[in-house]
Formats: C-alpha cells, structure tokens, sequence
C-alpha cells in the first residue's frame, strides 16, 4: 500500500467510492509499548487503512518511538497529524501540513509551517498540503483553546463550505473537518455534505465519532475518510466495529 503516495491513494479512492478509516493514536494517552502493540494488532486484523499520529498538546517523549513500533509492526500506512513543528517523525510516511484554515492565528495558518519547511524539505516524508477545520462540538476541545482560535459553529455549514473552499482554491489538497478530541458532538452531516459538494480535493473528519453509526453518517455525508482516536481510548470494540461498518459500505458498492 505504501508503494503509492497517501494523496494518490485517497483521491484514488474518493473517485471509486470507496471509504477509508484512521486510528488516530496520541502518544500523550498511550504510552504503555504493551497497550500500543495490542492497538497495533487489532488495527492489523480488521485491515484499518491508515494511522494518524498526533495531538494538540504532547508532553510525552514517545511519539518517535510509537511510530517506530508500527513501521517495524505492519504495513499500514502512517500519517502524522501535528499539533506543532515539533511534532515530526521522519520514519512515518506521510505528514498533513495543517494550515488551520478556519481560524485567524497566523502562527497556525503559516507561521509554524515557515520554522517547519527546512526540516520537511530534508526528510523523504510525503508533504500533504491540508486545510484544516475545527467545527465547534458543544465545548471548548483542547484544539480549540491551544490554537486560541473560534470553531465554525456547527450549525453554518455555508461557513464552512465556503471556508473549504477558499482552501482549495489556495492550493490546499486535502481538506479536514475536525470537532476536536473529546468533542460532545461530532461534525454535523450538513456540515459534511455541503463541504463535499463545495471541494473536489479528498475529505476527512473526525472528533467526536464513538459509535459506528455515527462514523456511517459522517461517510454518507460525503466524508471519504473517518478518524476515530478518542472513542477507540474508551471503547476498544469500536475500532472493530468502525472496521466492520466500513467494509460493508464499500462491498455495498460492490468495491473489491
């Protein structure tokens, strides 16, 4: 899977039909080798297609070292999802060069990216521009204070349809709704639906998806990839689960 790049497989995937699901793993919250190896394994067994790596505010030393652990582990993909510039692995194979495209903080729409840009330009990392969305969840997520910035209320998706859009036009090739860890509520479906119609560049959302029902509405909204990391932390099962329901949409559309 990795002999092609992350974008080419998404957007490869978004013309088929067919949907994609991402353990989100924050080092902060798992760093028992044991528990990440179990995670690991059952990531492996029901074929989840991609891990993210990151979280909004690290302070543990393990994030090298749980990347390391699934490359010498499996074949699945990693993707680091940064909450800085210190949040760089260069044995992961893909990284979401976030602008946080929903807020006014320049630090995160391109400050960060500029102290960032020499240190990507060494590695081999697959740099993949991304729009990035928070959308507000009914609290205050650690995302959202950290980047000191306002979610797009969840209940204007022309906001956020139009926000995605200037994003594309930008440039940016992927585009990522995020209620945030922890949300009360994850992204509205008329926030996905009018997003998707608005943009042609892949789409995923996460933040706030516990049961697999709830990530089945987010990718018959138009969403192309779901990531749960949160709900997985509490309920295990879920991932299973999330796996399951996602390999019956796509053997729905007769996808092999």
């Amino acid at each position: 899977m990795t002999v092609r790049r992350i974008l080419e497989i998404l957007s490869l995937r978004k013309a088929q039909g067919i949907k994609s699901f991402a353990v989100l793993i924050d080092p902060d919250k798992i760093t028992d080798r044991a528990a990440c190896q179990k995670l690991i394994n059952m990531s492996i067994e029901n074929k989840v297609d991609f891990f993210f790596i990151g979280g909004s505010l690290i302070t543990d030393d393990s994030y090298n070292s749980i990347v390391d652990q699934i490359k010498n582990s499996c074949t699945i993909p990693v993707v680091l999802f940064p909450g800085s510039n210190m949040h760089i692995s260069f044995n992961a194979d893909a990284i979401l060069f976030l602008s946080l495209i929903s807020g006014r903080n320049p630090e995160l729409l391109i400050g960060q990216h500029v102290v960032a840009a020499p240190i990507l330009k060494k590695s081999s990392l697959e740099i993949i521009p991304t729009g990035y969305m928070l959308i507000n969840s009914g609290c205050t997520t650690t995302v959202a204070y950290m980047s000191n910035t306002s979610p797009i209320p969840n209940n204007k998706p022309s906001i956020a349809a139009c926000t995605a859009m200037a994003g594309e036009m930008l440039g940016l090739r992927l585009m990522y709704l995020d209620a945030g860890s922890g949300a009360l509520e994850p992204v509205s479906p008329k926030v996905i639906n009018m997003v998707r119609k608005s943009v042609e560049t892949p789409l995923i959302v996460g933040g706030g998806i516990r049961t697999a029902h709830m990530a089945v509405t987010a990718l018959q909204a138009g969403a192309d990839l779901v990531v749960v990391g949160n709900g997985i932390e509490k309920n295990p099962n879920l991932l299973i689960e999330v796996s399951s329901a996602v390999t019956d949409m796509n053997a729905a559309l007769n996808v092999h």
